[in-house]
């Protein structure tokens, strides 16, 4: 009875515990079993309105015996604003279970309508809520699909400067079940308006039936700028040169859709003109409010060839090839411009006087140093403005499988074997044909900034590795060969930089026709076509388990000391654990034993 006694405390903190347990349990269910009773569901199409209690786990699985795929969509979703995506959110898998691949988890934090699409004919979705009390609702609805199957003029890519686009059926009534997505891109520097001229959907507070939801952004992951439906016409503006348009119905009350278009805003502000130099095209931009000076909105502008358009929105646009369009090209103390000129075309091919102001544009991109000096010269009535802008040449430097240089390299990094051969191309990306690409300088670091200690494989156009092999000049394209290494005393990582001079290929007295030539023969200081790659790390395959997925070695090894499986302080820590439990088992033991020794001897009263 003493035992007992001492025990009754402990016996009853335990029950206690498993009572608050039980009732925790019973609390977090009883949305699951009262609004949906967690089981599965079967029809093709449903909308849920799911009203949320506290500390809530609830999980329903949608499957469907049919060769079919499930979209689900969450169009409305309220739930507290102040929880963490950790504590509260929406998960949806792919299959029938949690267990399967996790499609995408969504919180009061995302800034989208949530869609996804299962890859066969089951899903599951998960609600986890905090313990916060506060109201939490969610509108779900699913309906099954063919992947194979598409309805016409539902979504697209459009990439003019301006269009219109429609609902399927428009002005009819459009389809059930669609899910449409229309994606806007134009060139850089210009943003996107958006004009709706009718929508008419169903009405609904929230827009949780049949909906458009604009994104400012090339993908339904941008950030969403509206969500409408209902009888309105907005407008919207994207921030960039992409906008995407989605149109989510639902299987009732279609009407008559929507109409839209969109025009392009040229986003920077050009009071005269503007030129940017490139390494394949110019680019020339025109401010209307100063045509309007020559009576004129654009249209009557032309090129040398006046084939060549100009593309008009708030601003007029000429992209000039570097090859094309008659452009002029000519080279000169190592030099090299191009030029074309933009004038206003004739009214009639008869005419030999004018009373108008004439306008002439030269535009001249000449490039020089690591990077393109760009001038207009604007003659109007005898006066002429000067403008310069900046440009770049384009170049990259990547790893290939061969010596055919066929298949390039994507993994990064580029995990090596000692002593393997090594396929390195540097690029330059640009139109004109008649430039060829000159390996100058090669080195080696086992750090990105390629701070010291370095290792040169090629100088001054030499080879000084004997295992690197440069490759004949070849166009665009600079390529060499070498086996691959390891810096002693440091980490195992290998950084390439390569500098590349550019020549006219016409020109055989050049740097570059020169091939191999000690510095002490010539200088390229002054030479003006130079650029320069980076690219790595490469590392022994030796090292791929120690360095995981982080793109640095070093940073790698200080990542790996927590993990290593018994250092020092975890033996420590554990033979502490071990001496607490075999000093309460003695205790426990020795306990025991006295009180039955107890029981066992002690004596009975005589009476």
């Amino acid at each position: 009875m003493e035992l007992v006694k001492r025990l009754m405390p402990l016996i009853l903190l335990i029950l206690s515990c498993l009572a608050e347990l039980t009732m925790a349990e019973a609390e977090g269910n009883s949305s699951c079993s009262v609004t949906l009773g967690g089981a599965n569901m079967a029809e093709t199409h449903k909308a849920m309105i799911l009203q949320l209690n506290p500390s809530e786990n609830c999980t329903w699985t949608i499957e469907r015996p049919e060769n079919k795929s499930i979209r689900i969509i969450f169009s409305y979703i309220q739930l507290d604003p102040d929880g963490s995506c950790e504590s509260e959110n929406i998960k949806v898998f792919d299959g029938t279970s949690s267990n399967g691949p996790l499609l995408g988890q969504v919180c009061s934090k995302n800034d989208y309508v949530p869609v996804f699409e299962s890859s066969a004919s089951t899903l599951t979705f998960q609600i986890v809520t905090d313990s916060a009390r506060i109201q939490r609702t969610v509108f779900v609805f699913y309906y099954f699909f063919s992947p194979n199957t598409s309805i016409p003029n539902c979504g697209g890519y459009l990439d003019t400067l301006e269009g219109s686009f429609t609902s399927p059926n428009y002005p009819n009534p459009h389809p059930e079940l669609a899910y449409c997505v229309w994606h806007i891109q134009v060139e850089k520097g210009y943003k996107i308006k958006l004009n709706f001229k009718e929508i008419f959907l169903e009405i609904d507070k929230q827009c949780k039936f049949d909906f458009l939801a604009i994104y400012d952004g090339p993908s339904t992951n941008s950030g969403l700028i509206g969500q409408v439906c209902g009888r309105v016409t907005p407008t919207f503006e994207s921030s960039s040169n992409s906008l995407t348009v989605v149109l989510s119905t639902d299987y009732a009350n279609s009407y008559r859709g929507f109409s839209a278009s969109y025009t392009s805003i040229y986003a920077e502000n050009i009071n005269t003109t503007s030129l940017t130099c490139s390494s394949d095209r110019m680019r020339v931009i025109i401010s209307r409010s100063y045509l309007e000076a020559f009576n004129s909105n654009g249209n009557t502008l032309q090129l040398k060839d006046p084939t060549c358009r100009p593309k008009l929105s708030n601003v007029v646009e000429f992209s000039i090839p570097l090859n094309g369009c008659g452009t002029i090209r000519k080279v000169e103390d190592q030099s090299i411009t191009y030029t074309n000129i933009i004038t206003f075309s004739a009214s009639s091919p008869s005419e030999v006087i004018t009373r108008q102001k004439q306008l002439q544009i030269i535009v001249k991109c000449e490039m020089e140093h690591n990077s393109t000096v760009g001038l207009i010269y604007i003659t109007e009535d005898d006066v002429i403005q000067n403008q310069n802008a900046l440009g770049k040449y384009n170049t990259s430097m990547a790893f290939f499988e061969s010596d055919s240089f066929e298949k390039t390299i994507l993994e990064s990094p580029y995990y090596v074997d000692l002593n393997q051969t090594l396929f390195v191309q540097v690029s330059l990306h640009t139109s004109d044909p008649n430039l060829v690409v000159f390996l100058d300088t090669c080195r080696a670091s086992p750090t990105s900034d390629l701070a010291s200690p370095t290792y040169d494989l090629i100088k001054s156009g030499c080879s000084r590795d004997e295992t690197c092999k440069v490759y004949p000049l070849f166009g665009h394209y600079g390529r060499f060969q070498f086996n691959a290494f390891k810096f002693l005393r440091s980490l195992s990582s290998v950084y390439l930089q390569c500098k590349v001079l550019i020549c006219d290929s016409s020109d055989h007295q050049s740097r570059c026709s020169q091939g191999c030539v000690s510095r002490s023969k010539r200088d390229i200081s002054s030479y003006k076509w130079k650029t320069d790659s980076i690219i790595g790390p490469i590392r022994l395959k030796r090292d791929r388990s120690a360095s995981g997925n982080s793109g640095f070695q070093h940073e790698t090894h200080a990542e790996e000391t927590p993990n290593q499986p018994f250092n020092s302080l975890h033996l420590f820590s554990f033979m502490v654990l071990v001496l607490n439990v075999v000093i309460v088992a003695t205790i426990t033991v020795r306990h025991f034993v006295n009180q039955r020794a107890y029981y066992k001897y002690q004596k009975l009263q005589n009476y």
